[in-house]
């Protein structure tokens, strides 16, 4: 493995999600690197020498986003899912939980949890149990859905399996005890952009299919978001924080299936970039949002790190204004942009009172 690539895995594994290493820090020599790695997972050292040599980076860090990236649905507490790895395609991350509401006597409304993860990593196992049985508590059912990864290949899969996700639980509502006409999705960072795209874009349903799945609806009731991105257009990025040189960060390129620096400039590319950015399928029959951030309103420059400016609150306000042009309910909250009017206070009261209503 040549040292270029050697730091890149150890980069992919110490930020999962679309997160870069800070200027600085890649300035550092190899061995400064290494004995900065020994230090923070001394387990690394697999003959226990003291030292630390590439080959053990390379074998702890691979090993280690191995196991990362294995789907694991073994949680903490909490109801277990009513049913469990349902499969709604042929490969192994094409599949959900999902829990019902006990004792429910009739149809029940229903919100999807899809992870995040840069769409390089995560799982569904990340729903917080507590979560799900507030939703369950509330009368909801809930679910949490897994997708193909940038490794499998580049955008549209991520965003078409969990449409083809929601069109299987459509098409199975019936058995479950699910309303098919109440569901909203939401979810973190890259999951946060795929239940903006599925609340925006134009209904995927194939009604002439001689497959009943696909003939179901991709439309959603609401979508909500945690550190959400409403464009993935590095260019747009550029435009909204004034800095005409940023970098793609570390998840962009695989999204695209970006080979060279002279992608960025075909006409494919810049298509995908266009298609792959909920806020240019928004349209005045559109469904509410509620985006949550955790980081302030700072300034952007060449030199913030993609984790931050990627996870930016700009990119809900600006989706904001859009919002409200079509007089669409969209609500931003974050350390110091506090919303004029909530009546929900949360995240998962705005969720549970669009599928009730």
């Amino acid at each position: 493995m040549k040292l270029s690539q050697f730091i890149l895995l150890i980069l992919f594994v110490c930020d999962l999600g679309f997160s870069q290493e800070p200027e600085t820090k890649k300035q550092l020599s190899p061995n400064e690197r290494l004995a900065g790695i020994l230090k923070k997972f001394p387990q690394s050292d697999a003959n226990k020498d003291g030292s630390l040599s590439r080959e053990e980076a390379v074998a702890f860090f691979r090993k280690r986003r191995e196991g990362m990236e294995k789907p694991n649905n073994k949680r903490r507490g909490g109801a277990e899912p009513s049913h469990a790895d349902i499969a709604y395609g042929d490969h192994e991350k094409q599949a959900f939980d999902i829990w019902l509401v006990p004792d429910a006597t009739e149809p029940t409304p229903l919100v999807i949890f899809i992870h995040g993860g840069g769409f390089r990593s995560g799982d569904k196992s990340a729903a917080p149990p507590s979560v799900v049985d507030k939703y369950l508590k509330s009368g909801v059912a809930f679910a949490a859905m897994n997708y193909r990864l940038s490794d499998v290949g580049p955008y549209p899969i991520m965003m078409n399996d969990a449409a083809r996700g929601l069109q299987t639980i459509r098409h199975r509502a019936a058995g479950w005890n699910i309303d098919p006409e109440r569901i909203a999705c939401y979810g973190g960072s890259a999951g946060a952009g795929i239940s903006l795209w599925l609340g925006f874009h134009e209904d995927l349903a194939d009604p002439d299919s001689d497959d009943p799945i696909s003939r179901q609806s991709t439309r959603i009731v609401a979508a909500g978001t945690m550190n959400g991105q409403s464009t993935y257009d590095i260019n747009v990025f550029r435009e909204w924080f004034g800095v005409p040189d940023m970098e793609p960060g570390p998840a962009l390129p695989a999204f695209y299936g970006i080979e060279s620096e002279s992608d960025w400039e075909s006409d494919s590319v810049k298509s995908l970039m266009v298609d792959a950015s909920s806020i240019n399928h928004l349209t005045k029959d559109d469904v509410p949002v509620y985006m949550i951030y955790s980081r302030p309103n700072t300034i952007v420059t060449v030199e913030t790190g993609s984790s931050e400016w990627v996870h930016h609150v700009k990119l809900g306000l600006r989706l904001q204004e859009a919002m409200n042009k079509f007089d669409l309910e969209c609500i931003v909250t974050g350390p110091d942009v506090i919303p004029e009017d909530d009546p929900y206070g949360s995240l998962e009261e705005f969720l549970i009172e669009k599928v009730k209503s």
